[in-house]
């Protein structure tokens, strides 16, 4: 991939601060769509909210990738966090599609966040991403998210939806929420353990995108996630051997559900998704299972 413009959304968050790292050290030009007023010349204003961005700013953009979006695992699910959810992508979306297509040249490409939420809970059943959506709130959502980009699709962008799985990164995410307690002699298995995590380390899921900003032949879903999906008994066993700590205390479902609500079906369910497209098209997993992705994420490897 040549030395290109990319405009990025979310590059604040785990993934989106962790990509312009390294787009910036192969000598690309990033810029970043902020919510307030732009203080920094690399920066871009736009409000997801009222679906406006500063076009001018995304002229000369090559690419552009869409992260942005209020963190599902942040609250609990109320019925005004679940509309943040749905609005903070859909609306966001939306936006960034519209303004790229109303460029005079629009950008090559554009990676759109989405979710292996999508699939809903496929018990042990592997899903690729010719499988249907599911039925709970998540796979609704996905599903409306990745819709919103309709414009870029019409308007002839290549349009990539990245359905990402659990990133495994000390910094943040699921596991970065984990670690304390892991740490603490504290973890163990959510539920009775047997649900399928398809994780992704930090580095191959930036790899992986950088792979779909170059590879002009993907469109369309393609899910970040490690060829080897592990249950929540496997990673609680990886987590537990690699900082040499018990994992005695299993949280049981109802437990989990008193504390989480409805959002306790996401930690509960099993999601066994293979990353079919990113292995077709060449790509090569630096951590493919989940005893490399936790020795990663904790700096062991």
């Amino acid at each position: 991939m040549g030395r290109m413009r990319i405009a990025i959304t979310g590059s604040t968050g785990l993934i989106g601060t962790a990509l312009v790292r390294s787009l910036r050290a192969d000598g690309h030009e990033v810029v970043r769509l902020v919510r307030r007023e732009p203080r920094a010349r690399d920066e871009i204003a736009w409000d997801p909210r009222r679906q406006w961005v500063d076009g001018a700013g995304l002229a000369g953009c090559e690419a552009v990738v869409h992260l942005a979006g209020a963190g599902i695992g942040d609250h609990r699910w109320s019925a005004a966090y679940k509309k943040e959810l749905r609005d903070s992508r859909v609306l966001g979306t939306a936006a960034i599609a519209e303004a790229v297509t109303a460029l005079d040249t629009p950008p090559r490409v554009l990676v759109s966040g989405s979710a292996i939420g999508f699939y809903g809970d496929t018990g042990d059943r592997t899903v690729d991403e010719s499988a249907p959506p599911g039925h709970d709130f998540l796979a609704d959502l996905s599903q409306e998210w990745e819709e919103a980009a309709g414009a870029a699709v019409e308007a002839g962008v290549r349009t990539v939806f990245a359905r990402t799985g659990v990133v495994l990164a000390r910094e943040g995410g699921a596991c970065g929420k984990l670690l304390p307690l892991f740490r603490a002699g504290l973890g163990g298995r959510l539920g009775n353990g047997r649900q399928y995590w398809s994780f992704i380390s930090l580095h191959d899921h930036i790899a992986a995108l950088r792979h779909l900003l170059a590879d002009a032949a993907l469109s369309g879903p393609v899910n970040l996630t490690a060829p080897h999906p592990a249950t929540n008994r496997e990673v609680t066993a990886a987590l537990g051997r690699v900082l040499h700590r018990p994992t005695p205390l299993p949280a049981p479902a109802p437990a989990l559900r008193l504390v989480l609500g409805e959002m306790a079906g996401t930690v509960l369910s099993s999601q066994r998704v293979a990353p079919r497209r990113l292995l077709d098209s060449g790509f090569t997993f630096a951590h493919p299972d989940i005893e490399s992705a936790v020795r990663a994420a904790l700096g062991h490897s």
